[in-house]
């Protein structure tokens, strides 16, 4: 979690355990649980923890040891391939369970890499020096809901930046709206059918590099990976007179409620 101070060539494969890493500023922290963690247990606005992304769904049942292709789908549904390399602009159909009974059927179109930097995308916001010890990237992507749920404000935890030390690093929540991305949640509302714009804060540690954006539910799957290049972070939207930069800033896990 973020806190805003009042003054407003072949697959990549990357490590899935403890050495996720986790965007930290301020007061309110996205923080790694280990790997015995129940990730539906997510972080939510007041600091809760969230998973390191190391088991992916529930704890009970099959979700947290099953790869996505043995995930069910809806009739006509056909899934990318495990461990396919895609260019920024290309569609990848994925699966993945996010709890017991709950499986989500995506579209993830992602349209935009940028690279960004404290000063210029994080005026106003507190930072810590753990924070300031990392490098900020955007990742901007299109969702299509393709299965038979409503996926409405749960987060799509799977979709990782790879960095060059090949450690997965989570996606940074906020405990506010973040004006330059936002949000890295689904709308209230998404049934079958609905689309969403969605944009990912990934803070690298040691101020280390961009590899790709990677979809990986699960460390028994293969992830499946976006490159492209790098660009300068898109100048966000100027707010309709009257309106606060505060606002719903996202749910922080993948239950139904913040926090799970």
């Amino acid at each position: 979690m973020l806190t805003r101070r009042n003054v407003h060539t072949g697959p990549v494969t990357g490590r899935l355990s403890r050495a996720v890493a986790c965007g930290v500023l301020a007061l309110a922290l996205v923080a790694c649980s280990d790997d015995s963690g129940d990730p539906d247990e997510g972080g939510s606005a007041s600091g809760s923890s969230t998973s390191s992304g190391s088991d992916s769904g529930s704890e009970s049942g099959s979700a947290s040891t099953s790869p996505s292709s043995s995930v069910p789908v809806p009739e006509g549904v056909e899934l990318t391939e495990q461990g396919a390399t895609l260019d920024v602009g290309e569609t990848a159909t994925v699966a993945y369970q996010l709890r017991q009974n709950v499986v989500g059927v995506l579209d993830i179109t992602v349209t935009r890499l940028e690279k960004t930097s404290f000063a210029e995308s994080f005026v106003g916001w507190d930072l810590t020096d753990r924070t300031k010890t990392t490098k900020p990237y955007f990742v901007r992507a299109t969702v299509v809901n393709r299965g038979e749920t409503d996926l409405g404000k749960l987060r799509l935890q799977p979709l990782y930046a790879l960095d060059g030390a090949d450690t997965l690093v989570e996606s940074t929540m906020f405990e506010s709206k973040f004006t330059p991305c936002n949000p890295n949640v689904f709308p209230k509302s998404f049934p079958p059918g609905a689309t969403a714009d969605l944009c990912f804060v990934y803070l690298v540690p040691d101020k280390g590099d961009f590899v790709a954006a990677s979809f990986r539910p699960t460390q028994d799957d293969v992830p499946i990976t976006w490159t492209g290049e790098l660009k300068k972070p898109k100048k966000p939207k100027k707010p309709k007179p009257g309106k606060g930069d505060g606002g719903d800033g996202g749910d922080g896990g993948q239950g139904e409620n913040a926090g799970g």
